[in-house]
């Protein structure tokens, strides 16, 4: 049960950034924007992250600092796919590529640089519970505030004037513009936050999950957070659940080689992404299921005065 326990604590550290950048992800498709460039993104927001804490001993600064790094890169991206019309494909996978190299050069000083341990952070007599204290109560707090993120997310979005709004120029940005909404500025808004969120998340990396630089440590995590937008039909509770079922397997290696299975770790490394590959051939196999949920007017270009 001990490890059971362990298992359960790891998976929920494990999801938590890839629920932090699919919650980012999440809003920008919802306003018809779609970033492929998550990945050099959070690559960005880690190395930020990571220098900003070994500088001030600060992980919440250094959560600021890769938010900051995030949505600025985000607002380049939000510039030119927004403003400039390009295409929203191609653009993102240049900023995942410029975000890969850039990181791994500015982070050439911070590599074998390790921050002071910290103490596991848990919640006062919750954390003595049998089998729960182990599993859910000595977490950090970006684990509590993701949850809360997605409920939050969830409300905004189906309760809110502005989350009707925001649907709405993701379906049809021209019926929103007819009506006096300034769908650019909206989208803008959306990418930023977005690049924001994935900013946390790139930082949460490198400053808690490890906590140290290596090029390249997202490892494949910002393309998960994107086929999980599409995994959770572009629902923040759906997509908080299989942020964690992702996580759960990303951390199944550790748990089968405690319990004593003979399993080659590459196969068990390359098991996320294999069941990434999974989940979106199964989701393609059915076009009218995509078509229901699927935002309308995801990586359109839109034209004011057209």
């Amino acid at each position: 049960m001990n490890q059971l326990a362990l298992l359960v604590a790891a998976t929920l550290s494990a999801g938590t950034p890839l629920a932090l950048a699919g919650l980012g992800l999440l809003l920008n498709e919802r306003a018809g924007v779609l970033n492929l460039g998550s990945e050099g993104i959070m690559l960005v927001a880690a190395v930020a992250g990571f220098g900003t804490a070994l500088l001030t001993g600060n992980e919440w600064a250094a959560f600021a600092a890769g938010a900051l790094a995030g949505a600025a890169l985000s607002a380049v991206f939000g510039w030119l796919v927004i403003w400039l019309n390009t295409n929203q494909y191609a653009t993102g996978l240049a900023i995942s590529l410029f975000g890969s190299g850039f990181s791994a050069f500015v982070g050439i000083d911070l590599v074998g640089k390790q921050l002071v341990e910290t103490p596991a952070p848990s919640v006062p007599l919750l954390r003595d519970l049998p089998f729960l204290g182990e599993a859910l109560f000595k977490q950090h707090p970006m684990v509590y505030l993701v949850m809360t993120l997605a409920g939050a997310a969830a409300w905004f979005l189906y309760r809110t004037r502005a989350g009707l709004v925001l649907r709405a120029v993701g379906e049809s940005p021209a019926s929103a513009h007819a009506l006096g909404y300034p769908v650019r500025r909206i989208r803008l808004a959306a990418v930023l936050a977005g690049g924001a969120l994935c900013g946390v998340a790139g930082a949460y990396l490198s400053v808690v999950y490890t906590p140290l630089w290596v090029e390249g440590m997202v490892a494949g995590r910002g393309w998960i957070a994107l086929a999980l937008t599409v995994f959770a039909t572009w629902r923040p509770a759906r997509l908080l659940l299989g942020a964690y079922l992702f996580g759960g397997v990303t951390m199944l290696q550790l748990f089968l080689q405690a319990q004593g299975v003979q399993v080659a770790p590459q196969f068990m490394t390359m098991l996320p992404y294999v069941a990434t590959v999974v989940v979106l051939v199964l989701i393609s196999s059915n076009p009218l299921w995509i078509r229901l949920n699927m935002p309308a007017s995801l990586g359109k270009p839109f034209f004011p005065g057209a």
